[in-house]
């Protein structure tokens, strides 16, 4: 069987050209860049056997999200979650430093970190990825009253967490009734 026969080539440009963005959402999904590179990898393994479905014809990002979604929503569902990722890397220092209070995208991955995978899960699709409830629910095979308690719990943990991101919900709620 030769290259083309496979399309060995055009996954190899596509897992290039997407990587990046990928383990990005497998980082949001998972809460952990180690743990959302390895759910990339087993994703991408999965789309690489349905290449030739999913090319030129099909949506491989699409697919791949999918598998990366249902996965992490799986990983949450297990008794035991495997490695425990500390609060801070032991190489960082323990104060941070002067503009700490004002990244974002840390205080973000912090906060989703500390939630439950089905919640974090719901949320990444939601409000990173865009779907709507009912697309939330097809794509992880469960109702949409599932969705909507998930998301619901998520939100009022997020609310009463300490830290720059319940600072920002104080806010949006004092402005929204002011």
């Amino acid at each position: 069987m030769n290259n083309q026969d496979t399309g060995a080539p055009d996954f190899a440009r596509w897992v290039t050209a997407r990587y990046p963005a990928l383990v990005r959402y497998g980082t949001l999904l998972t809460g952990d860049r180690g743990h959302g590179e390895d759910l990339t990898q087993e994703s991408l393994v999965k789309t690489h056997r349905a290449w030739r479905r999913l090319h030129p014809d099909g949506d491989p990002e699409a697919y791949t999200r999918q598998v990366m979604a249902r996965a992490a929503w799986r990983l949450g569902c297990r008794l035991w979650r495997g490695e425990v990722p500390a609060a801070a890397p032991p190489d960082r220092p323990a104060g941070g430093d002067a503009y700490d209070h004002r990244d974002t995208a840390d205080a973000v991955l912090t906060a989703i970190r500390a939630l439950p995978a089905g919640q974090r899960v719901v949320l990444v699709l939601r409000y990173w990825a865009g779907l709507t409830e009912s697309e939330i629910a097809t794509q992880l095979g469960c109702s949409t009253g599932t969705v909507k308690s998930r998301a619901s719990r998520a939100i009022t943990a997020l609310r009463r967490a300490d830290g720059p991101l319940a600072e920002a919900f104080a806010h949006a709620a004092s402005d929204a009734s002011g």
